[in-house]
Order: structure tokens, then sequence, then C-alpha cells
């Protein structure tokens, strides 16, 4: 909006020019000047009676004065006895020559202004082609932009969760702020940072912080925007990014997403000589060549930094690197409590509560629950964000919004309950399965019902045993469908289940080492890009003898898990029902309801429309949060079938 209003301004005084040089190249004389129009045959009336005392004659126009001090001026036709009959009166007369009515430089303006108006519109829209950039031709132009306080200035008190990160970079604020301290002592401070961590986890905004509480200009540019279609245009831009951040020094610049340019050299087609190549060796010259860039500091960011170029990594370039992981239980409440500030909230909401409840979220996870959590109470009209609203966003963000417009018949819900109490029963059942948070048949984004279950705390690291126990989980849903109706009625609903079981599986023997027949050896899959010199091929590294070996160990290990559940739920048949029939009543149960009901308690709601609040949040353990098959979806039928 601010480029069109520009542009706008630039045509408006364009036109105002025009204007008024049109009014300055008018001719000066006009007919208000030359007094009244007479007609000619009373001129020559007056000039007979011998009132006329002179008259000017320029072209066919005559005018003059009379005797009284009166002005006229008349149009005379061809008369070659005017002159005479005005000099036989005692005229006095003045003879100019003809002018025309447009002044000629006016004419010549007139005669240019379409070659002109082409060149204007030619240059208008080469501007716009090259992003504003001030030259039609400025291809080879930095696009990186600087950012100044107008946008905001973030300072390390906006940053939380990520204290060890903050710490690493303390050392980069204290050499811009006073750069002698360091060269006093011959040190010199690391050229470049490359931020390493999950996405939304904040890189970004702890680069900003840097730049912020060191108060020096700060430049963003994308790696994407170094490359275009024109071989030496990256290069280009990489040199004057780096004549821009000297000009400015001491500054930062900032390159996020650096793997769209930075990537190991080699692996692509067209060899060297390839555009994306070409950006890359620039940089690494900038960064480390014979010009000193004293006072320019480069951060990156990235989450992929196996596929960066080791010359870029090494000491004297990015030659150091702070990990940005995703915040621990402390980390979240921080986190939440920066993005609570702009919430009115109410007196029940607790940050610690909520932050337990979250593990593996990141930043901009905990971000988008708050501003969830916002909306569901600015659509039922309340004036504060409660927690019964974050416990919606949660479970929202987690499984999805709910689709209660789906409509399934009573032998689909029967089954789906089933399916999701074989689930919850099993979590129940095994020691190491985490506890179970919430069991709902309601369908929530792909899945016809769920059971979440949630971790104790944070976690790192999984164990054999523990693996197992969630593998007999996932084949619970499956298990209780046998049992109930039949082998021959099963569903398709565990196929997510069977997925995660082959997965998990997988891993456990080719990547864990924890089949005693394949022994711990790592096995990738057939299809495994690797680096051979200067080219990328498909590597084959399993026989046909191992690949056999490895799936017969894959299928034990499921059939191990799948005999297991199916001991368990026949002989706790009786809470098998029981729990179906709970899930069919209430629709969703947490885990306190489950506990009750197997108790033979009855259950007692603060709210009729939600389950009972355990205070505690649900999380797959893998630590993302989305919903994974383990916790027990029961996948709805594909198209077709």
């Amino acid at each position: 909006m601010n480029n069109f209003g520009r542009n706008l301004a630039l045509w408006v005084i364009v036109a105002l020019l025009l204007v008024a040089l049109f009014n300055l190249f008018q001719p000066s004389g006009n007919s208000s000047q030359r007094g009244m129009q007479v007609a000619y045959s009373d001129f020559l009336n007056e000039v007979q009676q011998g009132h006329v005392r002179d008259a000017t004659i320029q072209g066919r126009i005559v005018s003059g004065q009379l005797q009284d001090g009166r002005t006229f001026s008349t149009y005379t036709p061809e008369d070659p006895q005017l002159i005479s009959k005005l000099t036989e009166k005692g005229v006095r007369v003045v003879a100019r020559p003809e002018e025309s009515d447009v002044n000629p430089l006016f004419q010549i303006l007139i005669s240019w202004f379409p070659m002109l108006l082409l060149i204007g519109v030619w240059v208008f829209f080469m501007r716009q082609m090259q992003g504003g950039g001030g030259r039609a031709m400025g291809f080879g132009k930095s696009k990186a932009k600087l950012l100044t306080e107008k946008q905001g200035r973030v300072t390390f008190e906006d940053v939380a969760g990520i204290e060890e990160a903050k710490s690493e970079l303390e050392e980069v604020v204290d050499f811009l702020r006073d750069p002698q301290k360091f060269q006093r002592l011959g040190g010199k401070i690391p050229k470049g940072v490359l931020l390493v961590g999950p996405p939304g986890t904040g890189k970004t905004l702890l680069a900003r912080s840097v730049a912020g509480e060191a108060n020096v200009p700060f430049f963003t540019i994308s790696g994407s925007d170094f490359v275009e279609m024109f071989v030496g245009v990256g290069a280009s831009r990489v040199r004057d990014m780096f004549e821009q951040g000297k000009k400015n020094a001491p500054c930062i610049i900032f390159i996020d997403e650096i793997d769209a340019v930075g990537r190991h050299r080699g692996a692509g087609l067209g060899g060297g000589n390839d555009e994306r190549e070409q950006t890359l060796n620039q940089m690494l010259v900038e960064m480390d060549g014979f010009e000193s860039n004293e006072g320019v500091i480069i951060i990156a960011a990235t989450n992929r930094p196996d596929v960066l170029d080791p010359a870029l990594l090494r000491p004297g370039r990015f030659d150091r690197q702070v990990v940005v992981p995703n915040p621990d239980v402390n980390g979240r409440e921080r986190i939440l409590r920066v993005h609570m500030r702009k919430v009115p909230l109410a007196s029940d909401v607790e940050p610690k509560v909520i932050a337990r409840g979250t593990p593996g979220f990141s930043g901009a996870d905990l971000a988008n629950l708050v501003n969830e959590a916002a909306l569901l109470a600015a659509r039922t009209g309340r004036r504060t964000v409660g927690m019964h609203e974050f416990e919606q966003a949660k479970d929202k963000v987690l499984m999805g919004s709910e689709r209660r417009s789906l409509v399934m018949s009573e032998a689909e819900k029967r089954m789906t309950a089933y399916h999701e109490a074989g689930h919850a029963l099993m979590a129940i059942s095994e020691e190491e399965c985490d506890p179970v948070h919430k069991a709902t048949i309601i369908p929530r984004g792909r899945a016809l019902g769920l059971v979440m279950s949630l971790p104790e705390g944070d976690r790192y690291s999984k164990h054999k045993s523990k693996m197992n126990a969630e593998l007999a989980m996932a084949m619970g849903g499956r298990v209780a469908e046998e049992i109930i109706f039949g082998a021959d009625k099963v569903s398709n609903g565990a196929s997510g289940d069977i997925k995660m079981a082959t997965d998990l599986s997988r891993r456990m023997v080719t990547e864990w080492g924890m089949s005693d027949k394949i022994g711990m050896v790592a096995y990738g899959s057939n299809d495994q890009e690797v680096f051979l010199g200067h080219s990328v091929t498909q590597s084959k590294n399993l026989s046909e003898a191992t690949a056999q070996a490895i799936d017969s160990e894959i299928r034990s290990i499921i059939d191990t898990a799948y005999q297991r559940a199916k001991k368990t739920l026949t002989e706790r048949i009786e809470d098998l029902h029981a729990l179906a029939k709970g899930l069919l009543e209430y629709e969703t149960l947490s885990g306190d309801e489950i506990k009750s009901l197997l108790r033979g308690d009855p259950i007692v709601r603060d709210r009729p429309d939600e389950p009972v609040n355990q205070g505690r949040g649900s999380v797959p353990t893998s630590g993302r949060p989305n919903p994974r098959p383990e916790t027990g979806g029961m996948q709805p039928a594909p198209s077709g079938a």
C-alpha cells in the first residue's frame, strides 16, 4: 500500500507540472486585452467619421483606440484599401507580424509527450519487477531488509524458554557493545553464529533480540533470496549484502533458512557452475577472505544442519553453533507467561499446569495454543480467557477440531467405542504406558476416535520395555474388535495402529539394536541417499537374506504385542464392556473418569459438556503436538473402500 501511494503521488506531481507548463507556454495576448469586438462595417463608419485615433494591424486582426479612449478589435477581410482609408483620416497605423495561438515550446512538448509517457511506463514496470529496489536493472542488489525500532525492538526479555542459547549469545552482545574489551587481549569474536533447532523454537526471535540488546543495525534476508535463474546474480547479492554491512558496522546480518543456499556442494546437477554453488562460494570468500569484515557478525538459522557444506561450518566462518531446542517444563511456563501478557486471563488460569501438560511443544506451538484459547473465549462471548478455554484449545491443537456434524450409525459408534476402550484398557494395564488423559469417540481431525496418553514429564529417551508396552497398546483396538465382533467383522480402523507398530518395530530392529537375532547393526533403507565423492547414488546395503531376517523379526515383535493384548483384554472382558458402555453414554471420558468406571464409581462432572479436568495436558511421547496412531486413533475408511 505504501508503494502504491508513492507511485500515485509521483504521477499526480507529473500531471500538475504538465498543467503548469501548459499555462506557462500559453500566448500572452488574448481577446480580452484587445477591447470590445465590433463589426467590420461599424469599424469603417468610425473611420469615415474620424473617431479612430490609432489602429494596430496584426494579420487580419485590427485593434486600436477611439478618440473617446475606448478600445476595439475587429476581424478584417482581404481589403487592400484599408491602409489608404486609415491614412486619409489621419489614423496612426502600427503593423505587427502574425503570431500563432500556441507557443512553439509547447508544441515541441506536445510532440514528445507520447514518447516520454512510454519511457515513464517502462521505468515504472521495471521498478515493480525489481521489487521496488529503486533501479530498473538492480538484479545484483541485495534484498536484505534493515529492521529498525519502527518494526518493534526485541530484547532478551521477550525471549523465554531457551536460557542456554541466550547465554551463548551474550558474548556477541558484549562484543558489539564494547569491541575493545576483547581486542585488547587479542581475542576475536566468532564471525558467524549458526542457530540450529526444530521449527518454531524461536531462532529468528533470538537473533533479533541480540540486535536489540546491542542496539545495532539488523539486516535480515532469507537464503532463497540469493538464488535466481541467472548465474552470478546470487554472488553479486552476497557482495552487496556485505558491502551494506561494512557501511553500517557494527551490525548483524541474519540469514534465515541458510540451507537453501548452503547445501553440500557437488550433490546437484551442473557440476560446480550452477547458481546456488556460485552463491555459496562467494559467501565463503566474504566470510573468511582477504578482506576484513570486522564488526559484521553473521547469524544464520536452519533446522537441517546435516545438509550444510562442511566448508561453511569450519572455524573462521560459522565457527559457533548454538542449539535452540524445544523448551522444558520451566521454559514452557515462561513462554506462556510472555504470550499471556496481551490476553485477559481469568483467575483460575495456571500457566504451570498448562506447561506441565504440553511437553514437546515449541514456542510457536505455545503461542498458537494461547491464540486458540483467546479465539474460543471470544467466540462464546467471554471477557476473560479461563482454564476451560485453554483445555479446549489444547485438545484442538493435539487431536484436531471436533466433527460433530459427521453422522455415524449406531453400529459404527459401538465398534469405535470398543476399539478405543481396547486402547485405553491396555494403556491402564501396562505399567510402562503413559497414563491415559482422555478417550473420545467424537470424530476429531481424520480419526473417528482417539485415546490420548499423558507422559509424567519431559522424556528424552525411551527403553525397550516401554516400546513393547506401546506396541501392545496399539494392538488393543484391533484385538477388542476381534473379541467382541469376531475376526470376520473387524474394520479398517486399525490401519494407523498397524502402520505405527510396523514403523516402531522396524526402527527397533534396524536402528536401535533391540533384536537379539539381528544384533546391534544399523541397517538403512534400500533407497537411502549417500554421498560418494561428488555424486549421489542409491545404496542397496541389505542382502536378500538379511532383509528376510529383518522382516521376520518385525513380524515376531508385532505378533508378540498382539498376543499380549489379546491375553490382557480376554482376562479383563468385563472392564472392556464397562469402558465401551461409558464411551457410548458420555462420548468423552477423562483419565480419572475411566478409573472411576473401572472401580464401579459414578461419574460426577462440574460441567456437563466436558469431562473432569485432570490438571494435566496430553501430548504424544514423540514430542510433536500432533495426534499419533499409537494413542489409539481409529482411522476412517479410505475413499473407495
